[in-house]
C-alpha cells in the first residue's frame, strides 16, 4: 500500500512540474560603436647597445664588456636609474668568411662578433632625444626599437568605453527609424577590444647624425570597439 502511495504521489510531481521551454530570442538590432580618446604618451622605451668585432671569442667579448661598461656608466649619470636599465640581449656569433670557390669546402671563421643589447624606460618623454644622444656619445653604435606608451590606459579608455556606448546607441536609434520600430534596453554589451599598442621604430646603426635626429612623440590614440544589442518593440 505504501509503495502505490509513492508511486502516485511520483506521478503527481511529474505531472506538476513544468517543463521547461526554451525562451524565445526577443527582436533585436545589434551595431557597433566606436570612441577614442587622444592622449600624450608618458612613456619611453629605448633599445640600445654595442656590436664589437675581433679575432678571437674572449677579444669580441672583453671589448664589448668594456663598451657596454661605459654605455651603461653615462646613462647612470645622465639619471637614469638602475630599475630602468635591463638587458635585453646577449650574443656572441662567429663570422665566416665568404666562399669563393665554386665547390664551396668547410667554413673558416674569421673572427667574432660580440652583442649586448640593453632596453632603457625613460619616465619623461621629453629627454628621449638627449637619452640618445648619450648612448650615441658614450659608445652604443647601435639604437632603435623607440616605443612610446600611455602607463594609464585602461583609465584613459573610460572615456572612449563612453562614447562607444553612445555611438552605437546612435546607430541603433537610427536602424530603428528606419525600420519603423522602437528600441528598447539594450540585450547584451560586448567590447570588441583596444587598440593594439603602437609599433617600434625600426633598429638601425647609429651615427654621429643619428645622436641629434629630433624625436617627436606627439599622441596616442586610445580606441575602444563595443558590440551593443538592443531589444526593438513595434511603434504604439
Amino acid at each position: 500500500m505504501k509503495n502505490h502511495l509513492k508511486l502516485a504521489a511520483l506521478g503527481i510531481a511529474l505531472i506538476a512540474t513544468p517543463a521547461y521551454a526554451q525562451v524565445p530570442t526577443p527582436p533585436m538590432i545589434t551595431v557597433s560603436g566606436e570612441g577614442t580618446v587622444s592622449v600624450p604618451p608618458d612613456l619611453a622605451l629605448v633599445d640600445g647597445g654595442v656590436t664589437s668585432e675581433a679575432k678571437t671569442a674572449r677579444e669580441a667579448t672583453e671589448a664589448n664588456n668594456s663598451a657596454m661598461a661605459k654605455v651603461l656608466a653615462a646613462l647612470k649619470s645622465a639619471g637614469i636609474d638602475d630599475k630602468d636599465l635591463q638587458t635585453s640581449r646577449l650574443s656572441l656569433f662567429p663570422q665566416y668568411a665568404q666562399q669563393t670557390r665554386p665547390n664551396g669546402g668547410p667554413n673558416v671563421i674569421t673572427g667574432y662578433r660580440a652583442s649586448n643589447r640593453v632596453t632603457i624606460r625613460v619616465r619623461d618623454v621629453t629627454k628621449v632625444a638627449a637619452t640618445i644622444d648619450t648612448l650615441v656619445t658614450s659608445g652604443a653604435n647601435e639604437v632603435g626599437g623607440i616605443n612610446f606608451i600611455v602607463t594609464k590606459a585602461s583609465q584613459l579608455l573610460d572615456d572612449a568605453r563612453t562614447q562607444a556606448i553612445v555611438d552605437a546607441r546612435r546607430k541603433a536609434e537610427l536602424y530603428a527609424k528606419a525600420a519603423g520600430v522602437t528600441l528598447g534596453s539594450p540585450i547584451n554589451i560586448t567590447e570588441d577590444g583596444a587598440n593594439p599598442p603602437p609599433a617600434p621604430m625600426m633598429m638601425r646603426k647609429a651615427s654621429a647624425d643619428f645622436a641629434s635626429a629630433p624625436v617627436a612623440q606627439g599622441e596616442e590614440v586610445l580606441r575602444v570597439n563595443v558590440s551593443v544589442s538592443w531589444e526593438i518593440k513595434p511603434k504604439q
